[in-house]
């Protein structure tokens, strides 16, 4: 039997120490300059090839390594710089687009398909093309080929992907026309350094409703056809649905699909494969930290060969997995020996390989296998929770009132409330004294208290400020979604899985493994401490359930809206003990909600139903007389706000300050009656916005809301900016506020005066 080729997409890329994320904030302190930073990104580039080539892995996809954000440096590359950076040059202009510089706005960031990572949105504006360059490109390429071999494969995102997911000032067409000869150009250099094969990476192609992508898409590979340059199309996050058909007749040599989500398999079956194409079949999913089940892969690449030469592969990139699950040292070892990180996956693949070339290795299989039973023999379910989830009745998913009735018992705000999203810096002190908690450095007594000197500082600091609704800081917290797993039963928890979210911004996502459920309060200590020392409403904090399911790896063999409702029950618990403890606003976060949603639109209100379902499960036992707030960020919330509207919050935030105030229009077109917090202050710059340019965006928003409709706030948390930016900034905000209220209450007044007039006439 001939062996069976393996390929990958590509590789974690932040190296095994975090080193990115160290190199990035020492070069934007100035402690390293350029020539230290690019050498830690050719190291763990490096590091990340070397394990795949001792892997075995025959196309090692190579390439995707970057500073900040891959579709941010194919931006650049390829000259799609708005005008607003074109008096910038080198790494000035490359981090001034993704975190911003006075008087240049950074570039929007929104979620990259189904995922928790972020990309940079390209914004290609009519005739503002700049000079290709692909140099850094190139130059690692020849790396690359000397150190791989014949083994290594470019990675290049596709033009009809990276037009699909732009800000387009001109039509498709017109920017595929401008784009295409600048991709002619990439792809001969690429085949001058003796590249047979690139990696075209489409995973746009799996969406619904886009007839365009099939337009664009001939025209491109039809002139891709003509280079001498083996061409794999690659798609993933679903199967390619009524795309199919026309994909697979595109003029390539190797199409990869993913068979880890939708039903490509069916697919195959209905339309047949194309025989002069390889199939590049990603049956390893290389978003979950789950090992595989042999039996079933094997049988659906028994099942696959049937109808086309195949290469086995992950389904996507292995940048969503962290690196290695034998580093957890401290894991439930039934659990952790069925974890499969990016290490670990490069062996299934080549398992894999040698298994339907011929290779006798049942034995290894074998030790899969006894392992997923051993760990299911250990952790059974908890039955008392899912008895709990049947039970559910459709009062226990609905507040007591109506919106207009409970608005009248809430909390009473002046015009354009203040407030804060949650987060307060998280400084070196504050993570030097969780760290030394957390080695036993210290006692539980002693932590709490300088927990609470940081709770009181930034109290201190809003009350001084003038904020109007204020929060407790969460400096308790290193992460929105650990910090609640950790304080319930059915989470594990990793000491090296970080993976990346965007930029420098890396999270430990947990692994729910058996049922949920809470033993003890788990914000009700803080919050506690923080109201008790102002006469101001301190907002109670929490993350709601769909952001906690999207922000963890659940097991697969559980309904995901089980897990959500499990969540819920937790979080209505939680919310039930901050009312108990006084808490008059309580905010559940839900930044993930739109990111959980099927690629495929005619799947989406399946979805929803049960997201929206969790959180009023969640919120429904509030008080009538508890505001209930909901924060949303970094996504597109256009086409789901009937389910926004459903989720029956009182007061919902946005992103707003990247976006262009999209999503504000969007709400006041659909009629959103209820209040909404568009942010004013974009978190993830470390520009300081000034007061008259947060005038002019209020200014804007009365023009499409009320001020009894409107509250001002940050885009997202205050975790990562310093305290000196934050301040400054709040300080500005509050001042833009107060000028722009004394002219709205001139405005009423005037309008009070004209109705007495007229009364009187």
């Amino acid at each position: 039997m001939s062996k069976l080729h393996i390929q990958t997409l590509g590789y974690p890329r932040i190296g095994k120490n975090r080193e990115m994320k160290k190199a990035l904030e020492s070069y934007w302190r100035g402690d390293t300059g350029e020539g230290g930073l690019l050498n830690t990104l050719r190291q763990v580039e490096r590091d990340g090839w070397r394990s795949q080539l001792e892997s075995g892995i025959d196309f090692i996809g190579v390439g995707d390594a970057t500073l900040y954000d891959h579709i941010l440096d194919w931006a650049v590359r390829f000259g799609i710089v708005p005008r607003r950076f074109a008096h910038m040059a080198g790494l000035g202009r490359y981090f001034a687009m993704a975190r911003g510089a006075p008087e240049s706005p950074a570039l929007e960031l929104t979620k990259w398909f189904d995922t928790n990572y972020h990309y940079l949105v390209p914004e290609f504006e009519a005739g503002s093309l700049s000079s290709s360059d692909f140099s850094d490109y190139l130059e690692r390429l020849e790396e690359a080929r000397r150190l791989l071999g014949s083994r290594a494969v470019p990675i290049v995102p596709g033009p009809v992907t990276l037009l699909a997911l732009s800000r387009c000032e001109v039509s498709l067409d017109e920017a595929l026309e401008s784009l295409m000869p600048r991709y002619r150009i990439l792809l001969e250099e690429i085949r001058s350094l003796n590249y047979d094969e690139v990696q075209l990476h489409e995973p746009a192609l799996v969406l619904s409703g886009r007839k365009q992508l099939n337009r664009l898409s001939e025209r491109a590979y039809a002139e891709f056809a003509e280079l001498d340059l083996a061409i794999n199309l690659v798609t993933y996050f679903d199967d390619l649905g009524d795309n199919y058909p026309w994909v697979v007749h595109l003029p390539v040599q190797t199409i990869t699909l993913d068979f880890s989500v939708g039903d490509n398999v069916a697919l195959i079956k209905e339309h047949g494969w194309p025989q002069d194409k390889t199939l590049g079949a990603g049956v390893i999913d290389g978003r979950n930290v789950w090992r595989i089940r042999p039996d079933t892969v094997l049988a659906l690449l028994e099942e696959l060969q049937e109808y086309a030469a195949v290469r086995v592969s992950a389904s996507s990139s292995l940048q969503f997995v962290p690196y290695s699950a034998a580093a957890e040292a401290n894991l439930f070892k039934p659990l952790q020996d069925v974890l499969a990180f990016a290490e670990e996956k490069l062996a299934e693949l080549g398992l894999l390989g040698r298994a339907v070339s011929g290779e006798e290795i049942n034995p290894e299989f074998q030790r899969i296998e006894n392992s997923w039973r051993k760990f299911k023999d250990l952790s059974p379910g908890n039955e008392v929770v899912r008895e709990k989830v049947r039970e559910l009745a459709g009062k226990d998913f609905r507040r007591s009132s109506p919106y207009a009735a409970r608005r009248q018992q809430q909390i009473q705000v002046p015009a354009l409330p203040t407030t804060t999203i949650g987060s307060f810096p998280q400084t070196g002190a504050v993570r030097r004294l969780r760290a030394r908690y957390r080695r036993g450095e210290i006692d539980q007594k002693t932590y709490q208290a300088g927990i609470d000197g940081w709770i009181a500082h930034s109290i201190g600091v809003q009350e001084g400020l003038g904020l109007d609704v204020l929060v407790h800081g969460e400096f308790e917290r290193s992460d929105m979604v650990q910090y609640f797993a950790e304080k319930m039963q059915g989470f594990a928890f990793t000491e090296h899985g970080w993976v990346q979210s965007y930029g420098n911004r890396y999270v430990r996502p947990p692994i729910i493994y058996t049922d949920i459920s809470r033993q003890e309060t788990i914000t009700v200590r803080e919050f506690r401490v923080a109201q008790s020392i102002t006469g101001k409403p301190v907002k109670g904090m929490l993350t709601g359930p769909v952001t906690m399911l999207n922000w963890s790896y659940p097991r697969t063999d559980i309904p995901r809206h089980e897990i959500a409702f499990q969540l819920a029950l937790v979080l209505r618990e939680e919310i039930a003990d901050l009312e108990g403890a006084g808490a008059r606003v309580i905010q559940v976060d839900e930044p993930a909600l739109r990111e959980g949603l099927p690629l495929k639109s005619e799947f989406w209100a399946d979805y929803l139903s049960w997201a929206i379902d969790a959180f009023r499960l969640a919120t429904g036992a509030a008080k009538p007389e508890t505001q209930i707030h909901t924060h949303m960020c970094y996504a597109e919330f256009g086409d789901i706000l009937e389910a926004i509207e459903r989720m029956d919050a009182d007061v919902i935030s946005i992103e707003n300050a990247r976006s262009g105030d999209q999503t504000l229009r969007q709400l006041v077109e659909f009629g959103y009656q209820r209040e909404v917090g568009p942010g004013v202050y974009d978190v993830h710059s470390s520009v300081v916005p000034q007061a008259d340019q947060i005038q002019e965006k209020l200014r804007m928003l009365l023009t499409h809301l009320p001020a009894e409709q409107i509250w001002v706030n940050p885009d997202c948390g205050l975790k990562t900016r310093t305290w000196d930016e934050v301040i400054a900034s709040l300080r500005n905000i509050l001042a833009a506020v107060g000028t722009v209220r004394e002219k709205v209450d001139l405005n009423r007044q005037d309008a009070m005066d004209a109705d007495d007039q007229q009364d009187y006439g």
